[in-house]
């Protein structure tokens, strides 16, 4: 298990609650990002560890329009 799989987790849980804030679906974000639905699929998952770098978690938060450290306050 890596260190940091709670976190990467957590992060996942709130991309998917602001993402949902915003009224988009996994679909409309991964428009905008230009990647796979499933991949945001996958970030969002609370049963399915996925780390993202920090690019993709820069790319979200633009996306998202919401500043990148809200999803990293655990």
């Amino acid at each position: 298990m890596n260190p940091y799989e709670k976190e990467f987790k957590q992060i996942g849980l709130k991309i998917a609650y602001y993402r949902k804030l915003q009224g988009l679906t996994q679909e409309k974000l991964a428009e905008k990002m230009d990647v796979a639905t499933p991949y945001i699929g996958q970030i969002e998952a609370p049963n399915i560890y996925k780390p993202i770098s920090l690019t993709t978690l820069f790319r979200i938060a633009e996306a998202l329009d919401t500043p990148a450290y809200k999803f990293l306050d655990f």
